[in-house]
């Protein structure tokens, strides 16, 4: 699937045959071919890199404010180094992408790749951008395997083309009586799907993906390792023409060194791991008896004020869980849980009403949104005006003016959210221009929002979904 717009060949060469050409219609010249030194060269001068992927929440995927990813975005700083435009093929299955890559349907592959013996016979592997292990996935409420041999006992089943096969063929050879399904149409977000809908017993997955996925399926949970830490690359083709490839290696090897590297991993995946079980669960059945009723409200509010509204939701829900009666030990109260002070001055005179809440909250937050430099982009821009819709914004100006006398980056929401809990500490409060603040809970606060607004993005654009999802919520509620 090519994500820029193209004619079908196929359509033109039914029109062609179906219309002839008369007779006298003297035939178009031959198109030049244009011969390019090197693959570099050729990128730069048609100003198009193309690269292979997949729809994955570690590689690549929509949201309402366009692609994300982690390739994605490690794709889109490359192309901007090399000060050309990205355009991503994304064929329908994971084998498909090895095999496009080396028939030279792109110039590389960014996809979650695993570096493998096997693979290095065919292709080049830049620098690694990130460790994973392969794991084995089972449902609660089933019986946990405990090791290898017993996943004779059900049935198990991988994404065929992937690492895991290799990974189960080594087990197997000790093993022999282990088997297993390779699904040639689903990917591992479809495999971990079925195991949670008990159609199979267990699936294998890489534990970024786990990572990222597990929040959507609460009661999926990790049994072992299947194999030692695997590094994940990008893949080129093997060829005499190294010239693409080099600049790759340079360019990973400048944002290890810079820190864009680990600034993108903590873009994806920094705020995974706050939201537990139970939290999961009672979000899930709030989702469908609370959220309904004040949804037009956040989307109206959002729209006024160009926000996504799921933004506003997730707030609300970290805020007070979708309760309008919601009231703090310390006063604050309503949907958006504002104080008297912050309602007074954006003139809501009812902070229980939830228009008024919610509208409120919208205009509190684009407020906060108008005092962060705007030389702070995007995502970070957003983490910071939430920071200081917890614990103000002069706590978070000292947060940051901290990070700089560590020598790191007060414009990176990496660098100050570990700055931030500092200023519960003498050395570092007493210095500060607003003296003491509980630090750490604005870490908390932005990261459970992210991972709410992850949770509602998913299950707004995943409506096939949600029925069983509720059901089984209200199954595992239950059972707490």
């Amino acid at each position: 699937m090519l994500l820029l717009h193209r004619f079908s060949l196929g359509l033109v060469l039914a029109c062609l045959s179906a219309c002839e050409q008369p007779a006298h219609q003297a035939k178009p010249p031959p198109e030049k071919v244009v011969k390019y030194a090197n693959q570099l060269e050729r990128v730069k001068k048609t100003g198009i890199l193309t690269v292979l992927t997949r729809y994955d929440p570690t590689t690549y995927y929509e949201t309402a404010n366009g692609f994300s990813g982690l390739e994605y975005d490690l794709v889109q700083l490359f192309a901007e180094y090399l000060q050309v435009e990205s355009k991503f093929i994304v064929p329908d299955t994971f084998a498909a992408i090895l095999q496009k890559n080396l028939a030279g349907d792109a110039d590389f592959a960014a996809a979650g790749i695993s570096i493998t013996e096997e693979r290095k016979q065919h292709f080049l592997f830049t620098p690694p951008y990130q460790e994973i292990s392969e794991q084995v996935i089972f449902r609660s409420g089933t019986k946990r395997p405990k090791n290898a041999s017993d996943l004779v006992n059900g049935i198990l089943e991988i994404v065929k083309g992937t690492s895991h096969t290799q990974a189960l063929l080594q087990l197997k050879k000790s093993i022999p009586q282990l088997e297993w399904q390779s699904n040639e149409k689903l990917d591992t977000d479809g495999l971990l799907y079925l195991v949670n809908e008990r159609f199979i017993d267990y699936t294998i997955a890489d534990s970024n993906q786990m990572t990222l996925i597990r929040r959507f399926y609460p009661k999926l949970n990790v049994a072992f390792n299947i194999s030692p830490n695997r590094h994940l690359a990008w893949a080129f083709k093997k060829s005499d023409d190294l010239s693409l490839y080099n600049e790759a290696v340079i360019f990973f090897d400048n944002i290890k060194k810079n820190q864009n590297l680990e600034q993108l991993i903590e873009r994806h995946y920094g705020h995974t791991r706050n939201i537990k079980y139970v939290g999961n669960c009672t979000f899930r059945l709030h989702l469908q008896s609370h959220l309904p009723q004040y949804q037009q409200l956040f989307q109206d509010a959002a729209d006024k004020h160009e926000f996504d509204w799921r933004l506003l939701a997730a707030i609300s829900y970290q805020e007070s869980h979708w309760d309008k009666e919601a009231v703090s030990p310390t006063g604050v109260k309503g949907l958006m849980m504002l104080t008297q002070a912050t309602a007074e001055q954006l003139n809501v005179t009812d902070r229980t009403n939830p228009q008024e809440s919610i509208f409120g909250g919208a205009l509190y937050l684009k407020q906060r949104l108008k005092k962060i430099p705007a030389r702070i982009l995007e995502p970070d821009r957003t983490w910071f005006a939430l920071a200081s819709y917890n614990i103000g914004f002069g706590h978070l100006e000292d947060a940051r003016i901290v990070t700089q006398k560590l020598g790191k980056n007060p414009d990176k929401w990496i660098d100050v959210k570990q700055s931030l809990p500092l200023l519960t500490k003498q050395e570092w409060f007493s210095k500060a221009k607003h003296g003491y603040a509980r630090g750490k809970e604005p870490v908390i606060y932005v990261d459970n929002i992210r991972s709410y607004l992850d949770l509602l993005l998913w299950y707004t654009s995943n409506k096939q979904f949600q029925e069983s999802s509720t059901m089984s919520a209200i199954s595992d509620q239950n059972n707490l």
